[in-house]
């Protein structure tokens, strides 16, 4: 295709936005809506996976040793647990630091309760790299020799497993629905420019125009009305998103520290929204003409 007529397709695609500004106007105003709704609901769902992420990092679990078990036989079995592949931290907790805690509690006793006096035992706190993982975890950690017990948390891991799992999905689901919904209005849209100009484009069939000339105006129509929606879209969730996670962070306080700021989506945001907007825009408009460019001459307009 010569630079000309590429120039001249173009043209003609920005023109067919302004010849039907109201039907593309109320397209965009669609398409702008289904878009807010779908990246928020992508949003929503990747910082509810980060918060889930970020309360299974502070969730961390105690090892506890064997009561007589020496200090020097207690920090051998640190390399111990540390084997095990599942394991992304352990630190050492002698029973020094566990009755320390208790200072202030103790008060006048907390002095006869040193060394052998001390009631606690060694232990370890450690953090998993997967929570679904947990219980196979925990029966790898009991198998050590010297370790007596482990904190018994699986409820929460399984919750929070469970509620990874069904934001992932439910996300994914609105997100494949209204993707569906817009494919659809941009479709509609363009099988209204190709109505209006179904004259033209049946003369343009009579004298040998090319499917793929044909095709290439309302496409770059549908692009341009995608990527503007996909713009204005991201526009809009990014002015909104810090009020949105503020008034969020008001309620629960984790949410202020544990989720991503404008910062860190703004950028990824504009480029998803505009990407899927002109995506979507090159589907329904390709889809919407593909029927009609079967057709030959007097058949477009019913001859």
């Amino acid at each position: 295709m010569k630079f000309s007529s590429a120039g001249y397709l173009i043209k003609e695609g920005f023109k067919n936005i302004w010849n039907n500004r109201k039907m593309s106007l109320a397209s965009i105003v669609v398409l702008v809506s289904c878009l807010i709704i779908t990246g928020s609901a992508s949003l929503i769902s990747v910082n509810v996976s980060t918060l889930i992420s970020k309360i299974g990092d502070d969730n961390e679990l105690t090892v506890y040793l064997k009561y007589d078990l020496s200090d020097i036989d207690s920090i051998k079995i640190g390399p111990e647990i540390q084997k095990i592949k599942n394991i992304e931290q352990c630190t050492y907790y002698s029973k020094d630091e566990a009755i320390k805690e208790y200072k202030d509690t103790l008060g006048n006793i907390y002095e006869s309760m040193q060394d052998e006096g001390n009631p606690f035992g060694n232990a370890y706190k450690i953090r998993l790299k997967d929570l679904s993982k947990y219980n196979d975890t925990v029966k790898q950690i009991k198998q050590i020799n010297g370790v007596d017990s482990v904190s018994d948390r699986s409820d929460i891991a399984g919750k929070l497993t469970k509620l990874n799992y069904f934001v992932t999905l439910v996300g994914s689901w609105i997100v494949l629905i209204l993707g569906i919904v817009t494919l659809f209005i941009i479709s509609n849209t363009i099988k209204m420019t190709m109505y209006s100009r179904r004259y033209e484009i049946s003369i343009m069939k009579s004298v040998g125009a090319t499917n793929t000339f044909v095709r290439i105006p309302f496409i770059i129509e549908a692009m341009i009305i995608g990527l503007f929606s996909g713009l204005l879209a991201a526009g809009i969730i990014i002015a909104i998103y810090t009020p949105v996670r503020d008034a969020a962070s008001g309620i629960v306080r984790l949410i202020n520290t544990s989720t991503l700021t404008v910062g860190d989506i703004w950028l990824q945001t504009l480029l998803l929204m505009s990407g899927i907007g002109m995506i979507i825009g090159f589907a329904g408009g390709f889809i919407s003409i593909s029927k009609y460019l079967k057709k030959e001459g007097g058949e477009i307009i019913g001859w």
